[in-house]
């Protein structure tokens, strides 16, 4: 008796996207849009990745400084702590972004999808880098600008106080 052959489906997206393992294109969009809250660690690294669980708690403490500073005014010191927080969290994000983008195809291979020829990634991670470096940028100088001038103030006040 002759054997029938079976019918395979074709794969779906998703299972080619378990085959091929972890884009670099969208590690880096991920680092961009939700970095500060660990998304891009999560997708690479799974939901057992320790790191990716701690990086909401300062940007929400960061944020919370920024509430702290609207509902109260710029005199809370609480919130010249806890506002860099949020800053520095973009920032490393932003520069997270920035590796992943620009490391090349065969290292992102070795890195996270070994055994497997790397793939070539086209422009999409390039224009992720190029986002990351102007949001990053503005990001970290705005962080250093307002620390510089917090700590400033506060040095004046104390030099005032000190005169009276």
């Amino acid at each position: 008796m002759p054997e029938t052959p079976q019918m395979t489906l074709p794969p779906t997206p998703a299972d080619r996207a378990a085959a091929v393992g972890p884009s670099k294109t969208v590690a880096t969009w991920l680092s961009f849009a939700l970095g500060s809250w660990g998304a891009h660690r999560l997708y690479l690294y799974g939901w057992q990745d320790k790191l990716a669980w701690l990086h909401p708690w300062p940007t929400l403490l960061g944020l919370y400084g920024v509430h702290r500073m609207d509902v109260l005014g710029q005199d809370d010191r609480l919130a010249w702590v806890l506002i860099p927080l949020l800053g520095l969290m973009l920032a490393q994000s932003m520069l997270t972004g920035i590796v992943y983008g620009l490391m090349s195809d065969e290292r992102w291979a070795d890195r996270f999808t070994p055994g497997q020829a790397p793939r070539k990634t086209g422009w999409g991670p390039i224009l992720g880098v190029i986002a990351c470096l102007m949001v990053g940028g503005a990001s970290l100088m705005a962080t250093i600008a307002f620390s510089a001038q917090r700590y400033f103030e506060s040095q004046v006040e104390a030099a005032q106080e000190l005169s009276q």
